[in-house]
């Protein structure tokens, strides 16, 4: 077995026993693999071993990995936008992307909406929540929350899934699950009012157990399946 196989199977294992001991189906939290800044390579490997959803954070990075899967055969894969977007390259999103974890304003999700190629599904969208308050992070406030779910739940080339946030480090679990519990309350109140919301996108490798036992869907796993990434200019 790979070193990535290897890892995933590990991170795999991880969430299903931090799922079993919250009482939820492991089937529940499914497993999205951050490569950004790896190679077709890497991700190749990670296919091979069964993971069909990455998340990019560079948009120009990521299109260039969606064509090159789709030249090469493999259009079933699930390709996730996780980075702050720009409207400049908002339609490189709406064009390529299944999923935009990241919309945090109107004027993006317009756009998006806008761009979103006619024969293609309509895009999944989640709203950043800046759940910590913190002024280096995008998102909106929870306050905030209801008025932009309602504009973007009625954009035509969007489908709103639910919400996605990137919590302050915490290195208490106490402090981890009362963050992720604010995250969880608001998403289950989204559910409530759309019918197509069904997706809490929340929980990196050190904070997971405590995103998935408040009831996550979704964690954002990456250096613990491809490594430490290397930022140097190429």
């Amino acid at each position: 077995m790979n070193d990535i196989a290897h890892n995933l199977a590990q991170v795999r294992d991880k969430i299903s026993a931090a799922a079993t001991r919250c009482g939820r189906a492991s089937e529940e939290v499914s497993l999205l693999a951050v490569s950004k800044t790896k190679p077709a390579s890497a991700i190749a490997e990670a296919i091979d071993a069964g993971q069909r959803a990455f998340g990019e954070n560079y948009v120009q990075e990521g299109v260039d990995k969606i064509r090159y899967f789709q030249q090469s055969g493999k259009a079933s894969l699930q390709w996730h936008f996780i980075g702050p977007l720009q409207s400049n390259k908002s339609r490189l999103v709406a064009e390529h992307f299944d999923w935009c974890h990241t919309v945090d304003r109107l004027r993006i999700a317009t756009r998006l909406s806008d761009q979103r190629p006619a024969g293609m599904d309509p895009l999944n969208i989640l709203i950043q929540i800046n759940i910590s308050d913190e002024n280096s992070k995008s998102g909106i406030t929870l306050a905030e929350l209801d008025a932009l779910a309602e504009q973007v739940a009625e954009l035509p080339g969007l489908t709103l899934r639910g919400l996605m946030a990137i919590p302050a480090p915490e290195t208490s679990y106490d402090r981890q699950f009362a963050v992720a519990q604010q995250m969880a309350v608001a998403f289950e109140a989204l559910k409530a009012r759309y019918t197509t919301v069904d997706t809490l996108s929340l929980g990196m490798s050190d904070d997971m157990e405590a995103a998935i036992a408040a009831g996550s869907t979704m964690v954002r796993i990456g250096t613990a399946i491809f490594g430490a990434r290397d930022y140097t200019p190429k």
